[in-house]
């Protein structure tokens, strides 16, 4: 029995030093394999970091900045905010990477002209035409290098295009400032419906503003209204014309047309006075000098146009093949100052104009 006991102690002692050195093991196979786990990942990640280095060195070793030109037509603001709209969604998505070259043509459409020279002899990467006048010129001034316009109304009264389908092709595109026209014919037999005689006032020199009356003329004569022209030639002459609008009208109507929006000073100072209203095709001119409009945000219709620029400059998207974008809403709002010096009273409906 003695021996027994002896031969089972000897016989458990080896067994126990065994596990024992078999836990040994394991724990040192576990610790080598975590090691190499995390010297593996450690790698991986010097790897990742060294690689995403690389990239942006060739990032920065390919010189992928870009110059845009911005040909303004004339300081309003309408206009001001569609270029500001565009500065800012273009640097959102490119942040440093992007250099304005903006410049205002004073309402010359020969400065327009000149301008747009100097982008392309400065091989700029696009160009921003905001304004009718200032994309003519941008057309007339390079078939190369990519041209997105802005507060345009319809391009193809602009470019000369017959039976417009919507994509310019070319070297052009861009965003319309196009409000439906016979929305704000119904818009000014809403607030006046006991009116007969409506004046159309509205700049000569500017297509799409002949555009807009004239569309706006068919709508209004199919209402009952008796509507006369009164066209402008420039800012010398519209005092003259404004006086006779408002002597022989019962309500004036304005299309988008950037010289009235320079000169809503002077034709408020005539219209308001002779208790005319005047509905506008925007909102710059209706808080300078109309009663009401249905409008759309410009800064808004800008940050569409920037969006653009950026799916170009980056070659996500092909400048010849872009349709021409238009403003996805359309507000009716009012000016309430002059709404309560003429004791016109709008619908619920309608937004107040908040100037600054």
């Amino acid at each position: 029995m003695k021996k027994s006991a002896k031969l089972l102690s000897i016989l458990l002692a080896g067994t126990m030093a065994l596990s024992v050195t078999a836990c040994a093991g394991s724990a040192e196979e576990t610790t080598q394999a975590a090691s190499e786990t995390s010297q593996a990942e450690e790698t991986q990640a010097a790897d990742d970091a060294a690689s995403e280095a690389e990239g942006d060195d060739a990032q920065a070793a390919s010189g992928e900045t870009y110059t845009i030109g911005i040909c303004q037509l004339v300081q309003h603001e309408a206009l001001d905010a569609a270029t500001q709209g565009f500065k800012d969604a273009v640097t959102e998505a490119l942040g440093d990477a992007v250099t304005f070259d903006e410049q205002n043509a004073q309402g010359d459409s020969n400065t327009c002209s000149t301008i747009i020279n100097s982008f392309v002899s400065n091989d700029v990467d696009l160009i921003m035409a905001n304004a009718t006048a200032a994309l003519q010129a941008a057309q007339a001034g390079t078939n190369e290098i990519p041209i997105l316009g802005t507060s345009v109304t319809e391009y193809g009264v602009a470019l000369g295009i017959d039976d417009f389908n919507g994509t310019v092709g070319g070297n052009i595109s861009g965003t319309s400032d196009l409000a439906p026209l016979d929305e704000q014919a119904a818009m000014l037999q809403e607030l006046f419906p006991d009116a007969e005689n409506v004046g159309l006032l509205y700049c000569s020199a500017e297509a799409n503003s002949q555009y807009q009356v004239d569309t706006v003329k068919a709508a209004l004569e199919e209402l009952g209204y008796t509507c006369e022209y009164y066209a402008f030639s420039d800012s010398n002459d519209l005092s003259t014309i404004a006086t006779n609008a408002a002597s022989q009208c019962d309500v004036i109507y304005i299309p988008t047309d950037n010289t009235a929006a320079s000169n809503t000073e002077i034709i408020n100072n005539i219209c308001q006075p002779a208790g005319v209203p005047i509905i506008a095709g925007e909102e710059g001119i209706c808080a300078g000098c109309g009663v009401a409009s249905l409008t759309i945000s410009y800064y808004d219709l800008g940050v569409a146009t920037g969006e653009m620029a950026v799916k170009i400059l980056t070659g996500e998207a092909d400048v010849s093949e872009m349709p021409i974008e238009y403003a996805p809403q359309f507000t009716k709002k009012y000016n309430k100052t002059i709404c309560d010096a003429l004791g016109i009273t709008v619908p619920e409906d309608y937004e107040e104009i908040v100037t600054e």
